[in-house]
């Protein structure tokens, strides 16, 4: 009997646990363009690709990846980290470029495919294709993240190279799926990228940037493979190997399997978003609470402190005033050698005289 379970992990009776393994290896958020390898390597199948011009660079992997498919890599990456650089420095078929796109492709070879995997917005993401779609008109060229949460919204990455008109309002809050409003419990960048305050519209989003483009320029053709936040493939119609990619594509653009498991994927996610903000304004609370508690119990103890001391204080003046009642003498003897008591005890004579003065002849009290 044959079997194939093509790409599934199944593990054996003997191994029952491989898939869970498998499982609990990947990230929480799928997001990495290495999860797109078999989507590559259809489109280095069906069209000679020598080289290849990659916009927004992760760690260097995916950039391998293309070069392990034979090509020239250029890795364009405004503000690469020592980690990117070292990686990319030692691998001599991947060229850092350090620059902006667009303003850097220009001078870069013209490319067999371009990867836009940049700043996700509309002004920059148009600005790529026009230039690319006047001057590769036979390449292919990759989006990512064409569908939700960047697709119909603009995301900035910050600090901001934009100019204030090309860019709409944005916030630090998120999106999520199960609202339409932002909220700080939704997909936030924690400083890296705000994004815009309303959703769709002109100029707003990356599907928005595609959708522009094509009706600018006549005779590209334009797919969606609907899987972590959309791989999008674009490439004239009357290039060379165009019909035979999108053919090859099929099975991945037209799968409403695909579509069916993003959407669960996406509202799964922000719901743990959801959770774990929850989680935090729980902890943080908890810790104010605990910092309440806390002052309160060395107020309480201070001022136990100072009661105790007042209560010796008033015991001990209880004990002058039973022992001047019973030895008068002994209390004047003692008021002449400490001056406080002396004090007190001439302040009371005067008290004790002036009422006196006060009281008529004959009533007495």
């Amino acid at each position: 009997m044959t079997r194939d379970f093509g790409a599934a992990v199944t593990g054996s009776p003997d191994d029952p646990h491989e898939q869970a393994r498998a499982a609990r290896e990947q990230p929480l958020l799928l997001h990495s363009m290495a999860v797109f390898r078999e989507l590559f390597e259809t489109v280095f199948r069906c069209r000679d690709v020598g080289v290849v011009v990659e916009v927004g660079v992760e760690s260097g992997q995916v950039s391998a990846l293309y070069a392990d498919l034979g090509a020239t890599v250029h890795c364009v990456e405004p503000a690469p980290a020592e980690e990117l650089r070292a990686v990319l420095d030692g691998d001599p078929r991947l060229n850092l470029v350090e620059g902006l796109s667009p303003a850097v492709l220009p001078d870069l070879p013209v490319a067999d495919l371009y990867i836009l995997d940049g700043d996700h917005n509309h002004a920059v993401v148009r600005d790529e294709l026009a230039w690319i779609m006047a001057n590769a008109p036979d390449a292919v060229v990759v989006l990512h993240d064409v569908l939700w949460p960047c697709g119909r919204r603009d995301f900035y990455y910050q600090p901001s190279p934009l100019a204030p008109q090309d860019a709409h309002p944005a916030t630090t809050d998120g999106p999520t799926v199960w609202h339409d409003e932002l909220t700080p419990a939704g997909f936030v960048g924690d400083g890296a990228y705000t994004v815009a305050e309303r959703a769709g519209g002109p100029r707003n989003g990356v599907l928005t940037a595609v959708e522009d483009a094509l009706d600018a320029t006549p005779g590209w053709r334009f797919e969606i493979v609907p899987a972590v936040f959309g791989f999008g493939v674009l490439a004239r119609t009357s290039a060379p190997g165009t019909d035979t990619l999108f053919e090859a594509l099929r099975p991945y653009t037209s799968s409403h399997l695909l579509a069916a498991l993003e959407n669960n994927r996406i509202a799964l996610y922000t719901r743990v978003l959801q959770l774990q903000y929850e989680a935090t304004a729980r902890t943080e609370d908890a810790t104010r609470l605990t910092e309440t508690v806390n002052a309160q119990q060395q107020e309480i103890a201070r001022l136990t402190s100072e009661l105790d001391r007042s209560r010796t204080e008033l015991a001990a003046r209880r004990r002058e005033a039973q022992a001047h009642i019973e030895d008068p003498g002994r209390a004047v003897t003692r008021a002449a050698s400490d001056p406080e008591l002396g004090e007190a005890m001439s302040h009371l004579g005067r008290a004790l005289s002036a009422r006196l003065r006060r009281t008529p002849p004959g009533r007495a009290r």
